[in-house]
Formats: C-alpha cells, sequence, structure tokens
C-alpha cells in the first residue's frame, strides 16, 4: 500500500479540513468534530470552540498562522490520516492543555531540552489497522530529529475507554516504536522516544 505523509502547510488547508469534515472520529455527532483545534501552539483566550463551523473556521486561522502543526497520510490522493505534532512547550495555553493535562510535567532538567509532542492521530475507518499511524509516527521521527529535539512524548491511556478517549495512540503503538515510560498520571502514560 503506497501511503504518502505530507506535512501541514497552508496549502493543504482545504484537504486538511475536507478530512474533518467528512472522516468520523468514533461517532458522527458535532461535538466530536473538532478540526484538532484544541491541540495547538495558540492560546485559547477569547477563542469560541462552541460550533462544529467555528471550530472549522478557527482550523483554517491556525493552519495560515502555523499554530496547528503535523502530518496528513495519503492514500491514492486522498487524505486518509493524521497526527497532530507540536512542540510541547509551546502548547501550555491551548484548550486541552489547559484542561485536561495538569499532571503532566511542563519542567526539563535542562532549559536547552526540545521535546515534540504527539497529541493526536486520526485515521479514516477504513485504513485503520493498515500501519497509517506508524507512517505517520516515523514521519514525526524524521523531521524532530533533522529540527534537533531531544525527545518525541505521547501520552496513551492506561486503558482504551473508547475510540473518541482514546485519540492519542494506543500504548502498544509506541512500545512498538521504541518510546518508553517516564512516568505515570492517573490515567495516563507519559512516555518518550529519544532521538539523540
Amino acid at each position: 500500500m503506497n501511503i504518502e505523509i505530507r506535512k501541514l502547510s497552508p496549502e493543504l488547508t482545504k484537504e486538511y479540513l475536507h478530512f474533518f469534515d467528512t472522516t468520523p472520529h468514533a461517532t458522527t455527532k458535532g461535538e466530536h468534530k473538532c478540526y484538532c483545534v484544541w491541540w495547538c501552539n495558540a492560546d485559547i483566550e477569547g477563542e469560541d470552540y462552541s460550533s462544529v463551523e467555528k471550530r472549522r473556521d478557527l482550523a483554517a486561522k491556525y493552519i495560515s498562522g502555523n499554530n496547528i502543526q503535523g502530518y496528513l497520510a495519503y492514500y491514492e490522493n486522498k487524505v486518509v490520516g493524521w497526527c497532530n505534532a507540536n512542540t510541547k512547550s509551546d502548547c501550555y495555553k491551548c484548550y486541552c492543555w489547559r484542561n485536561f493535562m495538569s499532571s503532566v510535567h511542563t519542567e526539563e532538567p535542562s532549559p536547552e531540552i526540545k521535546v515534540k509532542s504527539i497529541f493526536c492521530f486520526a485515521v479514516a475507518p477504513e485504513m485503520r489497522r493498515k500501519g497509517v499511524a506508524k507512517l505517520l509516527l516515523e514521519q514525526v521521527f524524521k523531521d524532530a530529529k533533522a529540527d534537533s529535539f531531544d525527545f518525541v512524548e505521547a501520552y496513551p491511556n492506561k486503558e482504551f475507554v473508547d475510540e473518541a478517549e482514546d485519540y492519542m495512540g494506543p500504548l502498544a503503538l509506541y512500545e512498538k516504536s521504541g518510546f518508553t515510560v517516564c512516568y505515570e498520571t492517573e490515567q495516563k502514560f507519559v512516555m518518550r522516544k529519544s532521538l539523540k
């Protein structure tokens, strides 16, 4: 299967939005159409995420401003997967970090340490279990290493809840990709892979 991975850029905005318009994460409910706006390097103050339309508009704005960062997977010229990967220290003011990640450490042993965080995976239902997430993750490693990051960090749930709650990727994916558990929060493993 020939899967192509492309880094998100403003030129890919239309394709990114179409993927989220048409691809259910876990359900077809509007509240699950997130457009990945809650995980980005933008400050949430004053932003309105209350409807699908507003989140879609914010996604276009955030892509243009390089606030949402990550990778799209293409199969036969169609987007079939997404991985949100951003600089950890740039994302502490985003919606989900403020509301759900307070137990994850933000201090590093040295201020020079750079960490790339994996915040979300979304794969089209018909493409699941075909290695799309693994290919997206490999591209994150390649680019993060080229950009002088020290680690890639991930936050899988300790136990499977459901697809809507397990958007950060499964533990097994990270174990197979060379991540190790650094510590645990009440609900998550905090895992890292060294790029040095």
